[in-house]
């Protein structure tokens, strides 16, 4: 029950928005009572909070997914797979992102993010470790790597410019590679 109205929930935020959402309306696309939804969510702040844990955990879990099996390969071939990777999680319901990025408040969802972008950096920080010159911070480099490619991937989601995705990935290979293995201060 509580993953149907889960999932009801995330279908009821993505096509009416925050301000929109409402238990009544998680209920009905549900097919249950306003009464039985209380059961398992307090409120709609509640059921709000586990939609976006659920929302940030499954792009992680992608993500993580996507890189784990690739850390031994060389930068030039690391870099658009860690694009890729984030474009193909954060794309898998391009609306609800929409949603969570352009109006849930952050008090209910930054927490998550953060989270991912962890999980991200923590497997790029591990990577630069072993390959970045002698004197590079490998956890600075990770958390602007990734927090430059998140904020790329989000806006070429959300704004669809006239850009092809395979070139928006050579882009980005083109922008952080340099960065990510040029040498830090001695």
């Amino acid at each position: 029950m509580v993953e149907r109205i889960v999932d009801a929930g995330r279908a009821v935020l993505a096509r009416d928005g925050y301000a929109r959402f409402a238990t009544t309306r998680v209920a009905t696309a549900a097919g249950i009572s306003p009464g039985s939804l209380y059961q398992y969510f307090r409120d709609k702040d509640e059921l709000l909070g586990v939609l976006m844990e659920r929302f940030w955990a499954e792009a992680g879990d992608r993500v993580a997914a996507s890189l784990a099996d690739r850390l031994a390969e060389p930068p030039e071939e690391l870099v658009p797979h860690v694009a890729e990777a984030l474009l193909s999680a954060l794309e898998q319901d391009s609306r609800l992102l929409r949603v969570v990025v352009e109006e849930v408040p952050p008090s209910f969802h930054e927490g998550h993010a953060h989270h991912l972008r962890r999980r991200v950096q923590d497997l790029v920080a591990a990577y630069l470790a072993g390959r970045a010159p002698r004197g590079a911070d490998a956890a600075t480099r990770a958390w602007v790597l990734v927090s430059v490619m998140e904020a790329l991937s989000v806006r070429w989601i959300l704004d669809r410019p006239a850009v092809p995705r395979e070139r928006l990935i050579e882009e980005v290979g083109l922008l952080v590679a340099p960065y990510a293995f040029r040498a830090g201060r001695d």
